[in-house]
């Protein structure tokens, strides 16, 4: 009898252990969480212009080789409006997932500065990379009788307000350009906004402004047919571009106009660090290939990388720069009375 009971005890204990061996795989089943490699889907770059502006131009570049470098396609969406702040809005409200990106120029730190942004760009979006910096072009139609920028000068000396020029939209970099240009030089000119720098170009062209603020991918064409002549660049040096190579700053002109657009890629704050450095890894390694160095080049662009840590110290330094401008040139102050 007591052996009966020793033997029904032993094997009451394993069973016992075999059930709970097998809950404890269970559990161990259940809690363990799918892991899902990113990216596994197509990548949305939200461009805040409308088709052929720079920015545009450099998103096609991107999507062309994003299936190499990032494992998935890109998908452009043209989100334009606002001078850019219908796509940035769009930008800092998704998901940040890492499936939603944003290409950025110079105007992200321009549009809060005027306080007209529903967002504080520089804060709500984190930079991945620049990929280049590049300068505004002053343009004019090649019949026009202006060879340099001193002759247009004259001419507006003595019909102030008659020369319009044409930009991408009240507050961008455009603007800023010809605003600057006009103070530098001590004339009256007649702004004109557009929605894109393509627009901006197909004014000019028609005849219906006398001069343009461009950057070098939205004129370069034209300059080639020879439909257009380019006076000067915002830059402090000449570019390297064949096309462009001599047209002279406005620095070695006497005008104190220098400074540089750039585009670049953002994306919502807080993306998760891994997602981050997938992301910036993938683009580093695109805009190191020689053909997408090739490709820029072919629209007058050439590469100046900054990873994003230094992508955030110049959003910092430019913004300051660009808060005196906007200040002195009248520029805010007109964006302002536009509002009330």
């Amino acid at each position: 009898m007591r052996q009966k009971t020793l033997f029904m005890l032993v094997a009451f204990l394993l069973i016992s252990t075999m059930i709970g061996g097998c809950t404890s795989m269970q559990s161990e089943t259940v809690i363990t969480p799918k892991v899902e490699k990113y990216p596994n889907k197509p990548i949305t770059l939200i461009v805040p212009f409308g088709p052929g502006a720079g920015l545009d131009l450099v998103a096609r570049i991107l999507e062309k080789n994003a299936p190499k470098y990032l494992g998935q396609p890109l998908i452009v969406i043209n989100k334009p409006g606002g001078a850019g702040t219908t796509g940035w809005n769009q930008l800092v409200t998704s998901n940040p997932d890492g499936y939603t990106i944003g290409m950025t120029g110079i105007e992200i730190l321009l549009h809060p500065l005027y306080g007209i942004s529903k967002y504080n760009y520089p804060t709500d979006l984190e930079p991945l990379i620049q990929i280049s910096d590049l300068p505004i072009v002053m343009a004019v139609r090649a019949d026009q009788p202006w060879k340099t920028t001193n002759d247009l000068i004259e001419y507006a000396k003595k019909h102030p307000g008659q020369v319009k020029f044409a930009h991408a939209g009240a507050g961008t970099i455009g603007h800023v350009s010809g605003e600057t240009f006009a103070k530098a030089a001590d004339i009256v000119l007649a702004q004109v906004p557009f929605q894109s720098s393509s627009e901006a170009m197909a004014s000019l062209l028609g005849n219906h402004v006398q001069a343009v603020f461009i950057n070098p991918a939205s004129v370069k064409e034209q300059i080639k047919s020879g439909s257009v002549r380019a006076l000067a660049i915002t830059s402090t040096q000449r570019l390297n571009d064949p096309l462009l190579a001599d047209v002279p700053t406005f620095k070695e002109q006497g005008l104190d106009v220098a400074f540089s657009n750039w585009y670049g890629v953002a994306v919502p704050k807080e993306i998760p660090a891994d997602i981050k450095s997938k992301l910036v890894k993938g683009l580093n390694a695109m805009i190191n290939e020689p053909e997408f160095k090739k490709q820029m080049e072919s629209l007058g662009l050439q590469i100046n990388y900054l990873d994003s840590k230094e992508s955030e110290e110049k959003w910092l330094t430019d913004s300051e720069k660009l808060s005196k401008i906007v200040q002195e040139t009248g520029i805010a102050d007109l964006i302002n009375s536009e509002r009330q």
